[in-house]
């Protein structure tokens, strides 16, 4: 049985056994749109958090406005302690844009504003995705089991293996050979050590204390993953992280192309992991790097086609090549900084993000 360890702290689940966790001092956050309302994965989510029971569960919804009144009775009907945002009201918007904090909307920003209201009452905070089918109450403990033992820091990993295939294409043919290529290139930088430490680094479950929470700034979008990674290097470093086993994971799955597709998606992944590489002092060479982009991904492609062999897999080289391809469009330097503030450099407050969002949906129940 596998236990080896990375620079990171790694803790395998060698026994099955839940481990001993400070859930009651612990929000969840789940952020959550209209494709979630009702669905069999987020009603498994919350069904399982019931048996948690976290000191809150903060649900950052993006939803018109005519599927928030149903969405809310939805989640109503669970027995969990809920604070809902609902991320694209207009009360919420106009006040961030008051604050200078509007600008582009996505994933990223909508777990942004929930984690200031998790972080408000909470000493603890895990965040994980609404679509895992596997999902498992245990997830919270081992999440937030490190934070207890002194780490700041603590990441989710799973095999992502599913109908006789291999999946997490985003993470294994995109982000893997992408650090690869630019820590050969840049060997003694430690940014780069820390971002391959992580067996999936694209997974959306982690934990971390809320005075570390305070200090991230955050990616809009896609990146948002990615993002968090840099910002917890610059202040939880090796020492304060961990990365913790949750077996296996089937996760709803996304086509290559298309909107919300994984190639729109490598966009703002590459965005994430290349600004966050320049932040700690990583200067790419964007003429080259597309090209070692391809070939460290090329070496992995072989991996993992023996890989999947070897387990009797069902694997397509020549697609796989082809995502390379498609990705390796979104290998180009990451612009303007657009992240969002940490949320102790900013005077907005949770309460007054709590209150516009309750009077967002207060007028549209009016409404209906």
């Amino acid at each position: 049985m596998e236990y080896g360890q990375e620079r990171i702290a790694t803790l395998h689940d060698l026994t099955g056994r839940v481990p001993d966790a400070p859930t009651d001092r612990t929000a969840v956050v789940v952020p959550m749109t209209e494709r979630e309302y009702a669905g069999l994965a987020a009603e498994r989510v919350l069904s399982e958090l019931e048996s948690v029971a976290p000191e809150e569960v903060v649900v950052p919804l993006r939803a018109p406005p005519e599927k928030v009144g149903p969405f809310l009775d939805w989640l109503g009907g669970f027995d969990l302690p809920l604070s809902v945002v609902w991320c694209n009201g207009p009360g919420v918007t106009d006040l961030l844009a008051e604050r200078g904090l509007n600008g582009e909307a996505g994933k990223g920003r909508d777990v942004w504003l929930a984690l200031g209201v998790a972080t408000a009452d909470s000493e603890y905070v895990v965040v994980h995705d609404a679509d895992a089918k596997t999902y498992e109450a245990a997830d919270v403990s081992r999440l937030c089991y490190p934070l207890a033992q002194g780490y700041d820091f603590s990441k989710g990993y799973y095999a992502r293996v599913e109908n006789g295939k291999l999946y997490g294409r985003l993470c294994r043919l995109f982000y893997e050979p992408l650090v690869r290529a630019l820590a050969d290139a840049n060997p003694d930088a430690a940014v780069l050590d820390y971002l391959g430490a992580f067996r999936y680094a694209l997974a959306g479950e982690f934990g971390a204390t809320s005075d570390l929470v305070r200090s991230l700034r955050v990616e809009r979008h896609w990146g948002l993953e990615v993002g968090q990674l840099g910002e917890a290097f610059a202040h939880a470093g090796f020492e304060g992280t961990a990365q913790v086993d949750l077996g296996r994971y089937e996760h709803d799955h996304r086509a290559v192309s298309g909107p919300t597709g994984l190639s729109d998606m490598s966009r703002h992944v590459g965005t994430a992991l290349l600004r966050a590489v320049e932040s700690h002092g990583v200067s790419p060479d964007y003429d080259t790097l597309p090209d070692r982009y391809r070939r460290a991904a090329g070496e992995l492609v072989e991996q993992y086609a023996a890989d999947a062999g070897f387990n009797g897999l069902d694997y397509d080289p020549a697609e796989e090549r082809e995502q390379v391809d498609i990705y390796a469009e979104a290998v180009v330097s990451p612009g303007a900084d657009r992240r969002l503030l940490a949320w102790r450099e900013t005077d907005l407050t949770p309460g007054e993000v709590l209150a516009a969002s309750e009077e967002d949906v207060a007028a549209v129940r009016d409404h209906c």
